[in-house]
């Protein structure tokens, strides 16, 4: 069986939560892990030695004493040829098959210049801006789970020799080192909701660990917000807190395009310090702080106040026969989604049978068998099915990891057939809660 997400429950006394770990949260051990070990590669990064980023009293990189600086087009390009000769593939966006997807870039001339997206409940589209901003986009059509939690991967394989199958020599391919260019807020606050799951849970996934750990994170304030945004309400967005390398805030005006950047780990200052990056001055500051409050006008919210107790307390609302009527159960909401990872393990032969292989692809509570048992699938009907799902990721999610397992990007709503809302989803239901409570 695979990777399979806790099953809401019908209504019950309330208890607690269950209480979250205490122990150090994976981010933290996975950078400070990065950090003890720099990259093992013999290429330096400019013919000058890296200047040492700033420490404190306990040998732990301080990033209040690397002030912020900037960055111009050039430099941006010269950190990435840095980042391929320190042996880093390179994960960005780039405008491919009408949208902004995440996959290898080598150089500037491979970001999506000049482009920005629009998003609306069930449509996507790409138009051309008045500038050539790199990052004048919103939010990538996929997310980054697909470089570190990977669709589908072979677990083993095994050849039938002398009457009898043999397990073949399956030790994985070291995982490449890589870099992601351009994570928003939601992604990170979506990398650290998989990393507590696939890492910090009873059981760790082995293949989401080694590449995960070689993860060189470069991180991009919004300065703007599509239509399906809603992350300010949940809390995990739309300004860059932590949980980066290094972190850029992209400005542009008539005559000057540049980058105000901040490291945020010993690597990031190290890559940084060569390219002599000029200090930033107060009005660039100011600027940045400006185009981040864009981002943070959202139009869509959803209302979190006591939102686990009350799904729980209305698994047969009439909303959700309405939203079965709409949902197609296509599963696009949970392919799309950057914290979602259920899978399936499948068993494969060749058409001669002596070849048979072992593979994990990503599955979806949307699908009629993925809640099958001995004698049927439990969630028969597409309304179980979708509530199932949303009750899951804004409630049990909860009990199991101890926060919401949604970062609000708004994917699930631009990439619904249908147009389903999840925020308009649940002001109705609160507000049929009240008409039939007054």
């Amino acid at each position: 069986m695979g990777v399979r997400a806790q099953t809401p429950r019908v209504p019950r006394k309330k208890k607690a939560a269950a209480p979250t770990r205490t122990s150090p949260r994976v981010r933290d051990d996975l950078i400070s892990k990065a950090e003890k070990s720099q990259p093992k590669h013999a290429n330096t990064l400019v013919n000058a030695s890296p200047k040492a980023p700033p420490l404190d009293s306990n040998g732990q990189f301080d990033p209040t004493r690397h002030p912020p600086s900037l960055m111009t087009v050039g430099q941006l390009g010269k950190l990435m040829t840095a980042l391929i000769r320190e042996g880093y593939e390179i994960i960005g966006p780039t405008a491919r098959d009408g949208a902004i997807t995440y996959e290898c870039v080598k150089s500037i001339a491979d970001l999506p210049a000049g482009w920005t997206d629009e998003q609306e409940p069930g449509r996507y589209r790409l138009k051309k801006r008045d500038d050539q901003s790199l990052f004048g986009y919103s939010l990538g059509a996929q997310s980054w789970k697909k470089h570190l939690h990977a669709a589908e991967v072979r677990l083993w394989a095994a050849e039938k020799q002398n009457g009898s199958f043999r397990i073949l020599n399956n030790e994985p391919d070291a995982a490449s080192p890589k870099a992601f260019l351009g994570v928003r807020a939601c992604e990170l606050a979506a990398i650290a909701k998989q990393d507590r799951v696939l890492l910090g849970d009873k059981f760790r996934d082995p293949i989401y660990a080694s590449r995960r750990e070689n993860v060189f994170i470069i991180a991009v304030q919004c300065t703007q917000s599509a239509a399906t945004c809603f992350c300010g309400s949940v809390g995990s967005g739309p300004k860059v807190a932590g949980g980066f390398d290094l972190l850029l805030t992209e400005l542009i005006d008539t005559d000057n395009h540049r980058f105000l950047v901040e490291a945020g780990s010993a690597r990031g200052a190290q890559l940084l310090s060569p390219l002599e990056a000029a200090p930033a001055a107060g009005s660039d500051m100011q600027a940045a702080e400006l185009a981040i409050a864009c981002a943070a006008q959202q139009q869509r919210q959803i209302d979190t106040q006591g939102l686990k107790e009350f799904l729980y307390e209305n698994f047969e609302n009439p909303e959700w026969d309405k939203l079965a009527a709409r949902c197609l159960s296509c599963a696009n909401c949970t392919m799309a989604c950057p914290t979602c990872f259920c899978t399936t393990v499948e068993d494969v032969t060749d058409i001669t049978a002596q070849h048979a292989e072992r593979w994990r692809r990503w599955d979806s509570c949307f699908t009629l068998n993925f809640s099958y048992i001995h004698g049927g699938s439990i969630r028969s009907s597409g309304k179980s099915r979708y509530r199932q799902w949303l009750t899951h990721k804004l409630a049990a999610w909860a009990d199991q990891f101890g926060e919401s397992g949604c970062v609000g990007c708004g994917r699930c709503i631009t990439w619904c057939p249908a147009g389903i809302d999840i925020t308009e989803e649940i002001r109705a239901m609160r507000e049929g809660v009240k008409r039939a409570d007054s």
